[in-house]
């Protein structure tokens, strides 16, 4: 299939730059696939749609604050760096404890280099306190580049302090405090996300425990959300594309109770893309294997089967990217885009502070 078959208009205007005032007061976008019928709800209306044995599977992952903003050692230039997964070591040069990073702007940067980062995260403007640098060790091929931090106590704090939250770059506004809750889901526990897994925004506290009241169990994965969520798809040809490498985490009481679920008649509700690729890919013989690993599972019409996935809550995604791939192959391209075009009209809200989309 041709990346043009996945494009769609989209005025500038339903980019959502701030999240809904309550979570669970965004819309849903309800698809029946069997009937094709749409309906027009609330989030917190979603109640409706799920019953006594059903499973819903939330990503718990957590994102870090992976922007950072520095100063070039030498020149002063501004430099940004953006924190995408750590490696426990670089296998060419040997070193330890370094993060793939994306750079800007990168040109000023090389091999060798040193960025400067102190003053609690504050604009640059001569430091008086060096709290962390950041070495450039190389360039990857996928345009990021290999960075070696150096910096007293635990990561996770400096990050805390020095760190922004990393909004998406169509979010055309500088991060507020309200950012550092809202941009994050009310069950997030395991650092390692750049990007949150924006489905699951939606849910608050108050509405799990209602959908835990009817019957319906909640399980966690995790699966870090990297740098696939920043790359477009540049093959014409979708088939050529390749896809990122994503660490996800299954526990065995996860696994055990997905199992049963779709054993006994139970419908896997899938919280986001992630969840979707998290289960698909550790989809053995009908059963989902609990453990670690790796994924580059690319889910588009034609490619692999939903082995596990019944039902999928989902925000609206960038026109051409793997993420609409991955909805149109749950359902159908062309129908999606019909949907898509429909919600334009009706004045949903889209990407990551947007609205979402419940397709049964």
């Amino acid at each position: 299939m041709n990346l043009s078959e996945f494009d769609y208009e989209l005025p500038q205007e339903r980019i959502a730059q701030f999240p809904h005032r309550n979570r669970d007061d965004s819309r849903l976008l309800v698809v029946d696939r069997k009937s094709g019928k749409v309906e027009d709800r609330f989030f917190h209306e979603i109640v409706n749609y799920l019953r006594a044995g059903d499973v819903l599977v939330l990503n718990d992952s957590r994102v870090i604050n992976a922007r950072l903003i520095g100063e070039k050692k030498g020149t002063g230039a501004k430099i940004e760096l953006f924190l995408l997964k750590p490696r426990k070591k670089d296998y060419v040069s040997g070193e330890k404890d370094v993060w793939e990073c994306l750079a800007r702007p990168a040109k000023r940067l090389k091999p060798g280099d040193m960025v400067l980062f102190g003053e609690n995260g504050e604009e640059i403007s001569s430091f008086t306190l060096i709290e962390m640098t950041a070495r450039v060790i190389r360039r990857l091929d996928t345009g990021g580049m290999l960075v070696k931090f150096k910096h007293e106590g635990e990561f996770s704090d400096v990050l805390d302090r020095l760190g922004r939250v990393p909004l998406p770059p169509y979010i055309k506004r500088t991060p507020d405090s309200s950012d550092t809750v809202r941009y994050q889901t009310v069950y997030a526990k395991v650092p390692g996300s750049a990007a949150a897994p924006t489905a699951g925004l939606h849910f608050t506290s108050r509405l799990l425990d209602e959908i835990r009241d009817m019957g319906v169990e909640t399980v966690f994965v995790t699966l870090h959300v990297g740098l696939g969520t920043f790359l477009p798809v540049k093959e014409e040809r979708i088939e050529d594309h390749q896809m990122h490498t994503e660490a996800y985490h299954i526990s065995r009481k996860a696994a055990r109770i997905i199992n049963n679920a779709k054993k006994t008649g139970g419908r896997i509700f899938c919280v986001g893309t992630t969840s979707v690729r998290t289960l698909e890919s550790a989809s053995v013989g009908g059963k989902v294997v609990a453990g670690n690993g790796r994924t580059d599972i690319f889910l588009y019409p034609g490619g692999p089967p939903f082995r596990m996935t019944d039902a999928l809550v989902t925000n609206f995604h960038l026109p051409k990217s793997t993420l609409l791939m991955l909805v149109s192959a749950f359902y159908d391209r062309e129908k999606v885009l019909d949907v898509y075009r429909d919600a334009v009209k009706k004045a949903y809200r889209f990407f990551s502070y947007g609205d979402a989309m419940l397709i049964l």
